[in-house]
C-alpha cells in the first residue's frame, strides 16, 4: 500500500461576484499500488511490466526480468557458454521481435547473449505483446514483441546507484545520472559493470557450471525539446568476456572462451505539424557494430555484424474515430563469419526497403479495429513479400474485454550466427549458408474478465494462440545421432498455446497471481511429426507480493512448476549406456525476496531456486570432451542449486 500526504491548501470559487473560501487542513489519499503488471489498453493485447514488478526479483538483466511473469520463459541453451533464450508461445526467442524504445534491438549474432546486454537497473518498463503485433516495426514479429523502455533523460535530475552480489561471487554495479542542462536539453549517463569471481563446479564433473562473465557497458542518452520539435539520441559501448569449459586443473582442458564488443547509436526526430489532429512526422534510425571471437575447444569462430535500420513515419488522426500511421523503412544488414573447420568463410549483405500503412477505427469506447499491411523487398532473396495483420478489441461491458488477432511474419535466419553455441558439441554441425526466409501465420484470441467478489475484483485472463510455419529454420537433433543439422522445414511445424491466469488483491497489503499454461509444439524431423524437444509441456506459476507496514517492507514469493517434455532421440555412449532418457521430468523452483525501503535507499535480500533442484548431468560425457559423444547443449532445467543474493539501491 502506498500513501500520499498532502499539506493544507485552500479552494476558492466564484459565484455571482461573491468570493467564498474554505480551507481543507489535510487530505489523505490511500491507494493500493499493484506489483507493476498491467494490461495493455489498445487493440494489441499484452502486458506492461513496471519497475515495481522488476524490483520483485534480482533482475540483474533482461533475461532475469520475467521470473514473475507467466507468459515468458527464459532458459539456458547450453552449459558451456551460458547463452539464454526467451520462449514465448512455446517457441524460441528468434520469433520474438526485440525492441529498445520502439527500435530494433537485437538480430543475428547478438541474439544468443542479447538478454544479458540490457542491465536491469537501466530499465523503466517492459511491454510484452503476444502474437502478430504492429507492422510499424517490421515484419519480424511472429510470436510477439518485447519492447524495453530505458530510464529517460527527462526524468528527475539526480543519481541512482545499484550494487549487487550473490553467493556465487558475482558482483555488479550500476550508475544512472540525470542532468538537466536547461529547460530544453537533458541527458542521462548509464554505466554497468559485472564480474564473476567464482569458478563453480557443484556437480564435480570438472566443468564450469556456467561461464564466468566480465562485462562493461556504457550509454549516454539525450533529449532536446522545443516548440513542435523533439529529439532523442544516444550512443553506447559494450565489452564482454565469457570464460567457461573444463577446469584448469584438468590436463589439456577443453576451453570455451568468448570475447564480444558492441557499439551502437540511435536518433529520433519528431515534428508536430497539427496539434488538433495529432499530425506528426518522425525520422527514426539506429544501428550497431558487433564483433565476437569464440573458442570452442579446437574450433575457432569469429562473426562480425553491421546493422542499420531507418524509418520515416507519418501519423494523422482524421477524427476521434479514424487514425492512420504510414511510413517507409530501410534495413541494411551485413554478416561476416569465419570458422576454423574446413577454413569456412561466409559473407552476406541484405538490404530491405519497405513501406507500411496501419489504420485504426474506434467508433466507440467498446470497439476498436486495427488493420496493418506492409510490403518489403529483400535483396538477399530477390523477392517482395507482403505482411498483413488485423487486431480487434470489443468490450461487451465494463467487466469484459475480448480481443482477436491474426497476421503473418517473416524473418531472415542466420543459422550459424544465431546458433554458434552449438559448436561446443562434439557432434558435427551442418547447415546451409543461406536458408529460405522463415514464414509463419499467428492467430490468437484473449478474454479478460473483472469478477467482483464482495469489495474485491479478480482479474481473470484466458488466451489461446496458434502459430503455423510455412518455412522454418529447424534445429534437428533427432535425424542423425552424430550430427546436429539446421535446415529448412520439410513438413509441418506448428504450436498451440493456451493460458489462464488470475490475480487479486486479497487485502490492501497482499496481491496473489496464479497462472497455468499448456504448450503443444510439434515439428517434422526426418519425415516424422514429433514434439519439439527440450520444451516443457506446461507451466504453473504462483506469485505473492506482500507489502505490510505502509509499504516500507515488501516480501515477494514466486513458485513455479515446469512441466516435463521430450528429449531428442538418445544415442549410445562408448560404455553401451544411453546418452540420456527419452523424457525429462517436471521440476519446481522457488524464489523469495525481502525488501526494506528507506527514504532514498532500498535494501534487498533474496534467494533463487530454493528448492535446490538441478538437472542431473547437464553435460553428457563430460570426461571426454574431445569425442563425438560430448554434448553440453541438452539443457532443460536449472544448472545451479540454491543461490543467495543481496543488494542496495540508492536514489
Amino acid at each position: 500500500m502506498c500513501c500520499c500526504l498532502l499539506g493544507g491548501f485552500s479552494v476558492t470559487a466564484q459565484v455571482k461576484d461573491t468570493i467564498k473560501s474554505a480551507t481543507i487542513k489535510t487530505v489523505k489519499i490511500k491507494a493500493r499500488r499493484n506489483a507493476g503488471l498491467s494490461r495493455m489498453n489498445g487493440a494489441v493485447g499484452g502486458v506492461n511490466i513496471g519497475q515495481d514488478e522488476l524490483f520483485r526479483a534480482a533482475c540483474c538483466n533482461l533475461g532475469e526480468s520475467f521470473v514473475t511473469n507467466p507468459s515468458v520463459d527464459v532458459n539456458y541453451n547450453d552449459a558451456a557458454v551460458g547463452a539464454r533464450q526467451i520462449k514465448l508461445l512455446g517457441l524460441s526467442g528468434e520469433y520474438v521481435q526485440m525492441l529498445g524504445e520502439g527500435l530494433p534491438a537485437s538480430t543475428g549474432a547478438t541474439m544468443p547473449y542479447s538478454l544479458g546486454y540490457v542491465p536491469g537497473a537501466w530499465m523503466k518498463s517492459i511491454s510484452v505483446s503476444k502474437g502478430a503485433a504492429s507492422v510499424k516495426n517490421g515484419p519480424q514479429s511472429i510470436t510477439g514483441q518485447i519492447n524495453v523502455e530505458y530510464l529517460k533523460p527527462e526524468d528527475d535530475p539526480g543519481v541512482s546507484v545499484n550494487i549487487y552480489g550473490d553467493s556465487r561471487l558475482k558482483t555488479e554495479g550500476n550508475i544512472a545520472a540525470n542532468i538537466h542542462l536547461n529547460h530544453h536539453l537533458s541527458t542521462i549517463l548509464l554505466a554497468h559493470y559485472e564480474q564473476d569471481f567464482g569458478h563453480h563446479d557443484d556437480n564435480l564433473d570438472l566443468w564450469h557450471d556456467s561461464p564466468a562473465i566480465r562485462q562493461l557497458h556504457l550509454q549516454n542518452r539525450w533529449k532536446y525539446s522545443k516548440g513542435r520539435y523533439i529529439m532523442h539520441a544516444g550512443a553506447g559501448y559494450l565489452q564482454e568476456e565469457r570464460e567457461g569449459g573444463q577446469m584448469l586443473s584438468v590436463n589439456n582442458p577443453f576451453r570455451v572462451l568468448l570475447d564480444a564488443r558492441r557499439a551502437e547509436g540511435y536518433m529520433k526526430h519528431a515534428f508536430l505539424l497539427n496539434r488538433s489532429h495529432n499530425t506528426n512526422i518522425a525520422l527514426l534510425a539506429n544501428g550497431f557494430i558487433y564483433d565476437l571471437d569464440g573458442t570452442f575447444g579446437p574450433k575457432l569462430y569469429n562473426v562480425d555484424q553491421r546493422n542499420l535500420n531507418s524509418r520515416i513515419v507519418l501519423e494523422h488522426d482524421f477524427s476521434e474515430d479514424h487514425s492512420l500511421s504510414t511510413g517507409i523503412s530501410l534495413n541494411a544488414d551485413k554478416v561476416n563469419e569465419r570458422l576454423s573447420i574446413n577454413n569456412f568463410r561466409y559473407e552476406s549483405a541484405e538490404y530491405t526497403p519497405g513501406a507500411y500503412a496501419e489504420y485504426s477505427y474506434s467508433p466507440s469506447y467498446h470497439f476498436t479495429a486495427m488493420g496493418g499491411l506492409r510490403i518489403d523487398y529483400s535483396s538477399l532473396y530477390r523477392r517482395s513479400y507482403i505482411t498483413p495483420r488485423v487486431h480487434l478489441k470489443w468490450l461487451p461491458n465494463d467487466n469484459i474485454t475480448l480481443r482477436a488477432s491474426t497476421g503473418k511474419g517473416y524473418r531472415t535466419p542466420h543459422s550459424l550466427a544465431e546458433h554458434h553455441y552449438l559448436l561446443a558439441s562434439g557432434r558435427t554441425l551442418e547447415t546451409d549458408s543461406i536458408l529460405p526466409q522463415e514464414e509463419a501465420w499467428n492467430s490468437g484470441i484473449t478474454a479478460l474478465f473483472y469478477i467482483p467478489i464482495g469489495k474485491k475484483k479478480i482479474q481473470l485472463n484466458a488466451e489461446y494462440y496458434y502459430t503455423d510455419f510455412q518455412h522454418q529454420a529447424v534445429v534437428d537433433y533427432d535425424s542423425d545421432p552424430t550430427t546436429i543439422s539446421i535446415h529448412d522445414l520439410d513438413g509441418r511445424s506448428f504450436s498451440h498455446t493456451a493460458q489462464i491466469d488470475a490475480s487479486c488483491d486479497i487485502t490492501e497489503e497482499l496481491n496473489i497471481l496464479a497462472a497455468f499454461r499448456y504448450n503443444h509444439v510439434l515439428c517434422t524431423y526426418n519425415g516424422i511429426l514429433m514434439e519439439k524437444p527440450l520444451q516443457s509441456r506446461y507451466k504453473g506459476l504462483i506469485t505473492a507480493a506482500w507489502k505490510p507496514r505502509m509499504g516500507i517492507w515488501q516480501v515477494d514469493l514466486t513458485l513455479a512448476l515446469n512441466g516435463g517434455g521430450r528429449m531428442p532421440k538418445p544415442y549410445t555412449l562408448a560404455d553401451g549406456s544411453p546418452s540420456w532418457n527419452e523424457e525429462f521430468p517436471a521440476y519446481p523452483q522457488l524464489n523469495l525476496q525481502l525488501t526494506r525501503d528507506f527514504r532514498h535507499i532500498s535494501i534487498y535480500l533474496g534467494g533463487e531456486n530454493l528448492t535446490n533442484y538441478r538437472q542431473p548431468n547437464p553435460i553428457i560425457n563430460a570426461g571426454n570432451p574431445w569425442s563425438p559423444d560430448f554434448e553440453p547443449t541438452m539443457i532443460w532445467g536449472p544448472v545451479h542449486g540454491i543461490m543467495i543474493y543481496a543488494g542496495i539501491r540508492i536514489h
